[in-house]
Formats: structure tokens, sequence, C-alpha cells
């Protein structure tokens, strides 16, 4: 199974704005973190859309390993 990048083994803080959608990067390829630019073409990898549900600074995940995308939940620091 195709294992992604790891961009950066920290949360990416992000401004997000209630009721925009944002794609994440899953692939760790992406030089826009924490979000999609296409480099996962010709791999297994999508982004995930997301909308926020509240105007906030919410702390995306680097390291692409987390069990709730886009959110960070301290995995990276078992990596």
């Amino acid at each position: 199974m195709e294992q992604p990048v790891i961009a950066q083994k920290s949360p990416i803080p992000v401004d997000l704005k209630k009721g925009e959608t944002y794609y994440y990067c899953t692939c760790g390829k992406s030089a826009k973190q924490p979000f999609c630019n296409g480099a996962h073409e010709g791999t297994s990898f999508t982004p995930t859309a997301f909308t926020a549900q509240k105007d906030e600074t919410a702390y995306l995940c680097a390291c692409k390993h987390t069990k709730n995308p886009p959110y960070c939940d301290g995995t990276h620091n078992n990596l």
C-alpha cells in the first residue's frame, strides 16, 4: 500500500471561514500544505474535501497519518 509523504511532524495552523470548502492534501506532496495542489496525480491518493463549520483557527495534520483527517490528532508524536 502506498504511504503518504510526511510533509512535517507538527500541525499547520489555518484560519478557516465558515461555509467554505477546502481540499486537504492526503499524499503529502503538495507545495501548498496542508491543502492540495494536484501533486497527487499519478498516485492512489485523492484530496479530502471538507467544509468549515465555523470561523476558527484549526490545526491541520501535516504528517498525513492522523485518524481524524484533516485535523491533527497528535499522531506525529509517534512517527
